[in-house]
């Protein structure tokens, strides 16, 4: 394997890691800050909002996950 590709796999798994939905979340969050910038509008507020999203979501995500994965109790 190259060292080009090698390198293009790292970066790959360093930024979408676990989860390509926080990726993809994260990309729109920047793209949303970027336009309201280059329109003149303060765009302070939007990456604060999509982190706070973000982890929300992807708590629920594995809260949701790792209770369909404990055993039930039958009391």
């Amino acid at each position: 394997m190259s060292r080009v590709r090698r390198f293009a796999i790292g970066v790959w798994e360093f930024v979408v890691g676990d989860d390509w939905r926080i990726a993809l979340g994260v990309v729109l969050a920047l793209a949303v800050t970027a336009l309201l910038a280059s329109a003149a509008i303060s765009a302070w507020w939007v990456m604060p909002l999509a982190v706070i999203g973000l982890l929300s979501l992807s708590i629920r995500r594995a809260a949701r996950g790792a209770s369909a994965r404990s055993p039930r109790s039958s009391s």
